[in-house]
């Protein structure tokens, strides 16, 4: 590398904590900014859910961010572009077209955070030794983490406090939005002068036509791996119940009690949710992980089937049976969380096991896709099945799509030793 002597740590952590936090603004934050801004639920759900597009298609030109200029090229370009985004969304609030110049700028801002996950991973590979890259594994999934409490849990605590301060929701989101354009451009300016410079982080002399045979190759080994539709079915709908949650959740906790709702605050949702939650949510995964690696995934499969579909009974009970109390709330989705994350980490291992083999990144690349199609199908008709049942009825029936993530499962097959640490002989 040009700047050999680099530490990892002075630019991996910034790097997750900006690959993570537009992320979060485009998927979850929008959702309460628009329901904030009048728009009904199933408009939101439908379409903040397009929003999950390009997470989908992504594998499709994943190849050209190798194919033109560098990785380090690609991350300091998207973050810039993701600046700039986020300040036209600020500027566009207030105007009497709001909806469709957000919503085309969203779109913007979803196909560049895309391009910035797929350049970010590449300059990880290269950046770092193979030993590093799994010393900072965790410690880039924690910066993620942190994005994520930083976006909708601080961010939505300071929209809330600038709707009381200011008076103007529309106000308090412009702002709440141009300082997240100002906390992205000066992760841009910090990365163009931080991040390392790998010798082999080139174009790739790979000319467009081979490109184009080996990303149909791509394509054509991973769909004829043995146990393919079960493996795509799973990927689909394990998460099925949570796909259709993440999007009603913040609205049910936003709408008033004659809705059906809770009724809470923009900065109470920010506090219960984006910071409880996605503590939950880290916990969790720790535990999942742990658990893996001790018991093996065969042996955790059930429990953590259980334990990202049980907790769905606390929006069951919240409700049936309202409350103000914030100690309540929070505890309900602080266990949510801690469950879905318990749960998720069975999902992210299979995963890595179904794209085992020659081409892994490529394969594990297409499953994310498929994991990202199945939570923007099932978010887009959420709001409307929910104005159609209601918030009560469409709890329980999440609680009955759970059985969806119980058939699947059983369907899965893979080695039973398959995430358990080899002991040392």
């Amino acid at each position: 590398m040009n700047n050999r002597n680099q530490s990892p740590w002075s630019w991996i952590p910034t790097l997750y904590f900006a690959e993570g936090f537009p992320y979060v603004l485009i998927v979850t934050v929008s959702v309460i900014m628009f329901k904030k801004l009048g728009i009904s639920n199933s408009d939101v759900t439908l379409y903040t859910g397009w929003l999950y597009l390009p997470w989908v298609i992504k594998p499709l030109w994943s190849p050209f961010v190798d194919l033109i200029k560098t990785k380090r090229w690609w991350v300091t370009t998207t973050q810039i572009i993701l600046g700039a985004g986020l300040a036209g969304i600020a500027f566009s609030i207030p105007t009497s077209n709001f909806l469709q110049w957000t919503l085309a700028i969203f779109w913007i801002l979803a196909f560049s955070s895309a391009t910035h996950d797929i350049a970010a991973d590449g300059l990880y590979m290269l950046g770092l030794s193979e030993g590093d890259q799994s010393l900072f594994v965790g410690i880039r999934n924690t910066f993620y983490r942190i994005a994520s409490i930083a976006g909708q849990g601080g961010l939505l605590i300071v929209a809330g406090l600038l709707e009381k301060s200011t008076g103007t929701v529309r106000t308090a989101w412009s702002l709440t939005f141009l300082i997240a354009a100002i906390i992205m451009i000066l992760l841009a300016i910090f990365h163009i002068k931080v991040l390392p410079k790998p010798n082999n982080d080139t174009q790739s002399a790979t000319s467009a036509k081979q490109l184009a045979i080996g990303f149909i190759q791509t394509f054509k080994t991973y769909f004829c791996k043995p146990g393919i539709v079960t493996a795509v079915l799973f990927i689909l709908l394990y998460r099925f119940p949570e796909a259709q949650l993440t999007k009603i959740c913040p609205l049910f906790l936003i709408d008033p009690l004659e809705n059906g709702g809770l009724g809470l605050s923009t900065e109470q949702v920010g506090f219960v949710q984006g910071t409880l939650g996605v503590i939950g949510l880290l916990l969790g995964g720790i535990l999942g992980g742990t658990a893996i690696s001790w018991k093996g995934l065969k042996k955790c499969l059930w429990p953590m089937v259980i334990a990202i579909s049980l907790p769905d009974l606390v929006y069951v009970y919240l409700s049936y049976f309202p409350t103000d109390n914030m100690f309540t709330i929070g505890s309900c989705i602080f266990v949510e969380q801690l469950g879905y994350g318990f749960g998720y980490t069975a999902y992210t291992l299979f995963l890595i096991y179904f794209a085992r083999g020659e081409q892994q990144t490529s394969h594990y690349a297409i499953s994310t896709g498929i994991m990202a199609l199945g939570m923007m199908l099932p978010g887009m008709i959420s709001g409307k099945l929910q104005e159609i049942m209601g918030y009560k009825m469409f709890f329980i029936w999440i609680i009955a799509c759970c059985s969806i993530t119980f058939i699947v499962s059983a369907l899965i097959k893979f080695e039973p030793d398959f995430g358990k640490k080899k002991t040392e002989k």
